[in-house]
């Protein structure tokens, strides 16, 4: 998205979930998502594999999924 297309989507999601901001906020809020949208493309670029993340995968504790519990 270019700059006022990124404008654009932060004044209606803010609309849509009836958040009070500011012209000065949008235009804050819009240029991180700016720069979480660039970083995310270089990440994207790079070939990965599931074995190349170290974070360990989560796994939540207690019943198995799919269960019902009691």
């Amino acid at each position: 998205m270019n700059p006022d297309e990124t404008q654009a989507y932060v004044l209606a999601s803010a609309a849509a979930l009836q958040l009070p901001l500011s012209a000065a906020q949008a235009e804050r809020v819009a240029g991180h998502l700016q720069r979480t949208a660039a970083m995310a493309e270089l990440l994207e670029r790079f070939p990965m594999e599931p074995h190349d993340e170290l974070a360990e995968i989560f796994r939540p504790h207690g019943p198995q999924a799919g269960t019902v519990a009691p």
